[in-house]
């Protein structure tokens, strides 16, 4: 009987297999030495697209918010001393929500309230209607109860043409609260009008004022002004600093970081609090015109940041 031929063992060695591993690791070493390069930059590249869409947004959101401000109401500043005091790091403005034109004295058109800037007797008065021409549609859509009844700002150092001073009752100025929703009426001898009620007449009592002269529109137009909105830098909790906006506080003779009111992030990672808003001196204050700069880093330490300036012109026409 035949055997059959004993079959011998097979497999690697302990050397072979450590000769295989070196090799491999060669290998992927000069992959990695390729293929990192590329997957650097397309992360950069992902990066730098993401932190300069958050600035570009940002500066269109605050772009849009500013051409809604009222004339001569933006104001810039630093942002406060809990927050570092950074020069240039907050701005500030009343937002409109429309206008329209008013029924003067001089108009001559009997049985229709007007608002009147020389009736000293409505200075302490309460609950004063004035008619409103052609209201638009914004008008009647947006108006309410609670939002501010503006006419010819001037801005600070103009008083009392300064919207910031919501006078006490009585006191002269050129801001009025609405004190009711207004109401609407569409056939009238002058057609179209609205009735807005205001809680007092600052406007008659700059008639009655020995120092504050009567100040009405040119043109018989108003604003209406629902609040004042805040864009500011600060720190966060884990020290990276953050653009804010602020909305729904009370407005303030002085510019001051909002303590109250809503507010949310609108950008992260600035490398800088300082120069963001350029609206101080004489020269852009003339023109109206908002200088933004606004520099953001990305995610990761050795990203490259990125500057964004925008430019927006601001209608000081009161």
């Amino acid at each position: 009987m035949m055997r059959r031929p004993r079959s011998r063992a097979r497999g690697f060695t302990l050397v072979e297999a450590i000769v295989v591993m070196v090799i491999i690791g060669i290998v992927a070493a000069m992959v990695a030495v390729f293929i990192r390069a590329p997957v650097m930059g397309y992360r950069d590249s992902v990066d730098r697209a993401e932190i300069t869409d958050q600035a570009d947004l940002a500066l269109r959101r605050i772009a849009r918010d500013i051409r809604l401000a009222l004339p001569n109401s933006v104001r810039v500043s630093d942002n406060g001393a809990a927050n570092g005091s950074r020069p240039n790091s907050a701005l500030e403005f009343l937002q409109t929500k429309s206008g329209a034109r008013y029924l003067a004295d001089d108009d001559g058109v009997p049985n229709l309230p007007t608002l009147s800037f020389d009736d000293q007797s409505q200075a302490a008065a309460t609950n004063v209607p004035f008619t409103v021409f052609a209201p638009p549609a914004m008008f009647r859509q947006q108006v309410a109860q609670g939002d501010w009844v503006v006419v010819y700002n001037l801005g600070e150092g103009f008083e009392p043409a300064n919207a910031y001073r919501v006078p006490a009752a009585g006191q002269p100025g050129n801001i009025a609260r609405i004190a009711a929703a207004p109401t609407y009426t569409d056939n009238t001898p002058i057609g179209p009008v609205g009735t807005v009620v205001l809680a007092g007449n600052p406007f008659a009592a700059q008639a009655a004022s020995q120092t504050s002269p009567s100040m009405p529109s040119p043109t018989y137009s108003f604003q209406v002004v629902g609040g004042a909105v805040s864009y500011y830098c600060a720190a966060q909790p884990d020290g990276t600093l953050a653009l804010w906006r602020a909305w729904g506080y009370g407005i303030n003779a002085a510019q001051s970081v909002p303590g109250a009111g809503a507010r949310a992030v609108l950008a992260s990672r600035l490398t800088t609090c300082d120069g963001i808003f350029s609206y101080g001196s004489a020269a852009t204050q003339r023109s109206g015109l908002v200088l933004l700069s606004l520099s953001l880093k990305g995610r990761y330490p050795d990203s490259p940041a990125i500057r964004l300036v925008h430019q927006v012109h601001v209608d000081n026409t009161p």
